[in-house]
């Protein structure tokens, strides 16, 4: 019986000392070396625990946001790179007449005023000859001037399209690095969370998550159709396993369901709680019905789906599949209509 409880302590004391290491991880701040700065209760622990989820769910919500900024940067650069494909095109559209004005002898208008005088039989020939110089000088002219005007433009275009595929390739190695970093956090937090015990776990889930209810038999009618799919999809999620970062078929994360349960709708959403938070209208906590989104922490960091009579369907932490709970859930801050 001591040796269970050594080994008991033991185990416990390595959680907590991870635990630490990952809120410190999460948070960028350095915590002290000292044994004593570790946390050494159950309490402790779970406390650590329900901080590090927390804190992952921030910075899972920043890489979102980068995501969306990666691809709008990626459309900026394609549509800068069709531009400069279209200004070539009309650049290129010059080379025929270009071609043609330098195989004619009325490249030098002085040159062929001369010529025109010395060969013309009468005054009335000159002059037509010459007014025929005039407009083949008009259109040469112009020819030129527009052959010089798309070729600024091409040039003009392409610098534009360079520094939009620049800016995007910054831009995904930056996400790139923020994802590896990302996972790495994960992982020392599921770490963590599996050595808690299992009652220290549903103490983090159900702080985190609220307890979970039973998927009700009956609810109130969605205003609109699209609504309607969207509860009726998420519910049926329900029991999936929670994965940062994933939206569907078989695992989600919180803005991941409710893009793929609006998806369904033909309703398209950003993988984004916080880009998700700003859609829509706003509605309050008594003007809730089946189908509204509704949002947590400032800044957003979690986001769920009403389904009625007080309840929402959301993917909320590692170790809690896509539950129904409660929506009065802590860090409650509003709630967004998407449709009707």
């Amino acid at each position: 019986m001591h040796l269970a409880r050594t080994t008991t302590r033991r185990r416990s004391r390595a959680a907590l000392a991870v635990g630490a290491a990952l809120v410190a991880a999460a948070t960028g701040v350095l915590t002290p070396s000292s044994a004593d700065a570790a946390p050494r209760t159950a309490a402790q622990a779970t406390a650590a625990a329900e901080k590090a989820a927390n804190d992952l769910a921030v910075i899972d919500e920043q890489v979102h946001q980068a995501e969306l900024t990666v691809g709008q940067q990626q459309a900026a650069a394609h549509k800068a790179a069709r531009a400069a494909a279209v200004a070539k095109a009309a650049m290129k559209a010059y080379e025929p007449q270009l071609r043609a004005i330098a195989q004619t002898g009325y490249t030098s208008n002085s040159q062929s005023r001369v010529a025109a005088f010395l060969t013309a039989k009468s005054a009335g020939e000159l002059v037509q000859r010459v007014a025929t110089l005039d407009m083949i000088a008009t259109h040469t002219n112009q020819v030129i001037s527009g052959a010089a005007a798309a070729q600024r433009a091409a040039a003009e275009a392409q610098a534009q399209a360079d520094r939009a595929a620049a800016t995007a390739t910054t831009g995904l190695k930056q996400l790139q690095e923020q994802q590896a970093q990302v996972k790495k956090q994960i992982a020392d937090y599921e770490g963590l969370f599996a050595r808690l015990s299992a009652t220290e776990q549903a103490t983090v889930t159900n702080a985190l998550a609220g307890p979970a209810l039973a998927v009700p038999d009956q609810l109130p009618l969605a205003p609109t159709e699209a609504a309607a799919i969207a509860v009726k999809t998420a519910l049926a999620q329900v029991g999936d396993r929670y994965v940062w970062g994933t939206s569907g078929p078989d695992t989600f994360d919180c803005s991941g369901l409710t893009s793929y349960a609006y998806a369904a709708a033909g309703v398209s959403l950003p993988h984004s709680s916080r880009a998700q938070a700003g859609l829509g209208r706003a509605v309050s906590r008594a003007e809730l019905q089946p189908g509204d989104l509704v949002y947590f922490f400032s800044p957003v960091s979690h986001i769920g789906l009403y389904i009625g009579g007080g309840m929402m369907v959301h993917a909320r932490t590692s170790g809690r599949p896509v539950a129904v709970t409660s929506v009065d859930m802590a860090g409650y801050k509003g709630a967004r209509r998407i449709v009707g």
